[in-house]
């Protein structure tokens, strides 16, 4: 039988607690490392909850479109015919709308129309005197149609 020296279970007991303690402290340091871009991430949302107004937007957010250019038009009529026709029109020829004398313009901004009116004349200068606004419940059903 082989004997032992005495305290040479001491070093063997103390390297096994050294690798328990060493695994502990690298698992924890993981699990740190894991949960730093979640606290982070979590840190930058509450920066802008916090940067974020609580109520509605602010009344001059609106100013921020308020420059953008948009194309109005104002039409008579439409009428549809042939080429043929098209390529026999002359200075002077007539063409027939379907609108009739004295029924409202139509208004439409970028295609979408927004109101009706009648044609006045201004300083010599056609103008377009609205006499009906388009409700946004309207528009909405007419680009549903």
């Amino acid at each position: 039988m082989a004997t032992e020296e005495p305290g040479s279970e001491l070093p063997d007991a103390e390297s096994s607690a050294d690798l328990d303690w060493a695994a502990a402290m690298a698992e924890q340091s993981q699990a740190a490392a894991a949960a730093q871009p979640a606290r982070l991430a979590d840190e930058l949302f509450e920066e802008f909850a916090s940067a974020a107004p609580a109520s509605s937007p602010a009344p001059n957010d609106i100013e921020i479109i308020m420059d953008i250019p948009v194309t109005l038009t104002v039409e008579l009529g439409r009428t549809r015919i042939p080429i043929k026709q098209i390529l026999q029109l002359a200075q002077g020829s007539v063409v027939e709308l379907d609108g009739l004398a004295g029924e409202p313009m139509d208004v439409m901004v970028n295609g979408c129309l927004i109101a009706q009116g009648e044609v006045v004349v201004v300083n010599d200068k056609f103008g377009i005197r609205l006499t009906d606004i388009v409700t946004p419940s309207e528009r909405l059903r007419r680009l549903n149609r």
